[in-house]
Parts: structure tokens; sequence; C-alpha cells
């Protein structure tokens, strides 16, 4: 398993404690290169052309909301402008309400999918990263849909790196919110695993190389307040860690 992480200088590959350049195209041929020092600062590790989230695809945060499990999965995008690297600060707008932090596993293209089966999905992933699908809960519940609600500038904190040769079945998820455990399940319990959910896409839209799929959130979410720092975990991937600041 290799992690790749985007730096200002360019692409890294860490593997066993070691970082190198990676030489080549990402989504292409490369190989690992020079020996370099870890990196200090880290970028969200694609610019995707979409994100493409699931929601409730966890038995236990459908229940936490009230609703009945869904049939077939529940698909939204939220827009690349709402990416933010990680470190960097989620910005609570004023006059919204509650804002809520959702970690989750999220799933890197990395081959352009159309129309692709189940048996065929998981060749179009590149690896597997955390995101945070920050969400304006009071207005997601005035609208009755999630575009306003999700869409605000540093509602997904992404990163810290893409995981490579990691399996997504079963890794352990967790929200921490000022050092304490919110949210904690496995990718056992998605309803929707990740092979069903781009074959199921795909039929929808093209996933193009670098693009997102978020695979829902556990329950336990929860508000944020300025001066909090959010952190999600995924098994095998790492940490995204982010302050909470009022707008600017």
């Amino acid at each position: 398993m290799a992690r790749i992480y985007r730096t200002p200088d360019g692409y890294l590959v860490e593997e066993g404690g070691t970082y190198r350049t990676l030489e080549g195209e990402l989504f292409g041929t490369w190989r690992s290169g020079t020996e370099v020092a870890p990196p200090t600062t880290v970028l969200a590790p694609v610019v995707p052309s979409k994100i493409v989230c699931i929601g409730l695809n966890y038995k236990d945060h459908a229940a936490e909301q009230g609703k009945p499990l869904p049939a077939e999965p529940l698909i939204f995008l939220k827009p690349s402008t709402a990416i933010v690297d990680p470190g960097a600060a989620i910005e609570l707008p004023s006059g919204v309400g509650r804002v809520d932090y959702e970690s989750e596993m999220a799933v890197v293209i990395g081959r352009r999918a159309t129309r692709v089966s189940e048996a065929d999905a998981m060749a179009h992933v590149f690896g597997l990263t955390c995101m945070n699908d920050v969400t304006a809960r009071d207005l997601q519940k005035k609208d009755g849909r999630y575009t306003r609600a999700k869409g605000f500038d540093t509602f997904a904190p992404l990163g810290p790196c893409i995981a490579t040769g990691l399996a997504p079945d079963a890794l352990e998820v967790t929200g921490t919110l000022n050092g304490q455990v919110r949210q904690q399940s496995s990718t056992r319990e998605l309803i929707f695993p990740v092979a069903t959910l781009i074959a199921y896409i795909s039929r929808i839209m093209t996933l193009l190389p670098g693009d997102i799929v978020s695979t829902g959130t556990p329950a336990g979410i929860g508000p944020l307040q300025p001066g909090d720092e959010i952190v999600v975990q995924v098994e095998g991937i790492g940490a995204l860690r982010s302050p909470v600041v009022a707008q600017r």
C-alpha cells in the first residue's frame, strides 16, 4: 500500500515511512522517484470535476435522522469549490443556524467510468481518502434539498492523502470533536458498498479521473462551533484535521 500526498511542489509517495517524489502522471503511469523529507504542507489530494456524495448509507445514521433505509443510493453533488486543504479552517456562515460535521470515507476515481458493471467498478478506483461532508442542517431541513446546505465554501475538507491498494470494505471510520470520539463505525456497515455506488452513479453521469465519491456518514453527527477542531480518520488513510472558525 502507498499513500500519495499533494504538496505545493507536486505529488509525493509514502511507503513504509519513506517519502519519494512521484514521477509521471498520477492517473496514468507513474513511479516513485527521489527520496525527500516528509512534507510540511499538504494540499487536498485532488481537484475533482465533481464530488458525488451518498446520503443515508449507514443504517445507524438513517435511524438517527428518522428516515427509512433507501431502496437505492441517494446521491447529491457538492461543488469542487467547497474543498479545503487538510488543516484549513471550516468557516461557519452567519445566519444559517446549525452546521454539522459528517465523517466519511471517500473514493478517488482513477479511470473514466461510464455505465460500468459492479464487477468492473473497482478497476476504476484509484484510491481512498477522507472527507468531511459539512452540512448546514437547518438549511437542509428548510429547503428539503441538499445543494445550498452542503455547497458553502470550506464545506468539503479533503485528505490528507490518497491511500492506494487499500480495500474499502472493512475500514474503521472515526469522527473526533475536540478530542472526544463522536462517530465510530466501519465501512462494513455501508448499505451500498463502493462497487455498487460506482456502477449506479456511472449509469447516470460519467465519472472522471480525480472525481470524488464520498460514501456516507455513520451515526453521531453533531454541530460545530467556532474554536472547535474536528478530525475525520479512516483506517489506513490517516487523519483529516480541520479547525472551525466563524466566516470572515
